[in-house]
């Protein structure tokens, strides 16, 4: 059937029958696809099990009883190239921007040893995964912030499925914005999207700003005050009012009577990260238009995108030229799924689309707040890449014009 596009649904596909299934037996809440977008209270209260006794994480086990999956993940200092002339500072998961995508199954036991290659502090906190609290990686909080030099083992169990993401949060406007992030998936052989599109792609894209002047400010100044907390540490001379870090808020509150000055006060605050940052470049996986990977699709194909939002900004992404399916956010499959054309992400949000390949061309997919689809303030650039079409691409030998000059 061929695509009318004066139509604005798209045409009937073998996936269809799947999709007017999965609205029914959603919106019904019958059994089935439906349950396994229940709440865990919820299929608790219908099992006769109370909410606490069925919700219960489990603790990690030693490795004699159960089987890790285990990754070695560190942290390092590495130059990394937004764009030709563009070259920042960043710190790293393995010296990847971003950090290595890690697939697991749900359900499996996970491992992860983490050492810190760099002279600062920090964690591992897994987005939107359910672990022991032990393993979340909140500095003061959960556990203490890794030193240099030094390895924390993480173990958890992979749950629940979907598009989750890890990144550090010690000093996190610093560090997160620093590049420490990656993409975190949970699969599973139930997962009611894969069931209904019948997708044969699978892309990740995880959205990135960067204030490349805060940068390099504040990692020279961070360096500078971790110097001296290690200088006074081997003399013994490190403490809460030296760290700014306190037992418990009557000890902070002490300390304060005592003539004390918090690092937030005006006198004492010499750092931009209580400030608003003014990001200049904005990447799709660690780079900016044009030097972003297209995005690659066949004429009735059927891909997934994975979106991951890394940054302090909401970004509203639109396709062109296609209407696509919204079909989970954190993770989590919709109870229906939605056709749109513009999307919004909020900080910390991850929301995955279905696209279908009906509409042969080369179409833009862009932030469509256009200061993000920007290089430093010139348009085009930032967070923009490209739909294409492969058979139209090896057909007529495409490579995209880049124009920097509009």
């Amino acid at each position: 059937m061929q695509w009318n596009p004066k139509d604005l649904r798209a045409p009937e596909t073998p996936a269809d029958p799947g999709r007017r299934t999965f609205l029914k037996t959603l919106a019904a809440g019958a059994a089935g696809a439906a349950l396994l977008t229940k709440p865990s209270w919820l299929r608790a209260a219908q099992e006769g099990l109370s909410w606490r006794e069925k919700a219960t994480i489990p603790r990690p086990l030693p490795e004699t009883q159960v089987r890790y999956r285990e990754f070695n993940i560190d942290v390092r200092t590495v130059l990394h190239e937004l764009l030709p002339g563009i070259r920042i500072h960043l710190l790293a998961f393995n010296g990847q921007v971003p950090g290595p995508e890690l697939r697991v199954r749900e359900g499996e036991w996970v491992k992860v040893n983490f050492t810190n290659k760099t002279e600062l502090l920090h964690t591992i906190h897994w987005h939107g995964v359910d672990v022991y609290y032990e393993h979340d990686g909140v500095p003061f909080v959960t556990q203490r912030p890794v030193m240099p030099g030094k390895t924390f083992v993480y173990r958890f169990q992979a749950y629940p499925a979907g598009t989750r993401w890890y990144h550090c949060h010690y000093a996190t406007p610093f560090h997160l914005g620093h590049s420490m992030h990656g993409a975190l998936i949970i699969e599973s052989d139930d997962d009611p999207i894969k069931k209904t599109f019948r997708y044969s792609r699978d892309y990740t894209l995880v959205l990135e700003t960067f204030d490349t002047n805060f940068l390099k400010e504040e990692f020279n100044r961070m360096l500078e005050r971790m110097k001296q907390r290690l200088w006074l540490m081997k003399r013994g001379k490190l403490d809460a009012k030296t760290t700014a870090v306190f037992k418990n808020v009557s000890e902070f509150l002490k300390a304060v009577d005592e003539g004390w000055l918090p690092p937030y006060l005006p006198e004492r605050n010499q750092s931009r990260l209580g400030a608003d940052l003014a990001p200049n470049f904005f990447a799709i996986n660690g780079k900016s238009y044009p030097l972003t990977d297209p995005i690659l699709i066949r004429q009735g194909e059927t891909i997934r995108i994975r979106l991951i939002n890394t940054g302090e900004l909401i970004h509203s992404l639109h396709l062109h030229g296609h209407q696509f399916w919204w079909v989970a956010q954190d993770g989590n499959p919709l109870m229906q799924p939605i056709k749109m054309n513009t999307l919004q992400i909020a900080p910390g949000q991850t929301k995955d689309i279905i696209i279908e390949g009906y509409n042969p061309g080369y179409w833009t997919f862009h932030d469509h707040i256009t200061t993000r689809v920007t290089n430093n303030g010139i348009y085009p650039g930032g967070m923009l890449t490209l739909l294409v079409y492969e058979e139209m691409a090896e057909r007529e030998g495409f490579k995209p014009m880049v124009s920097l000059d509009q």
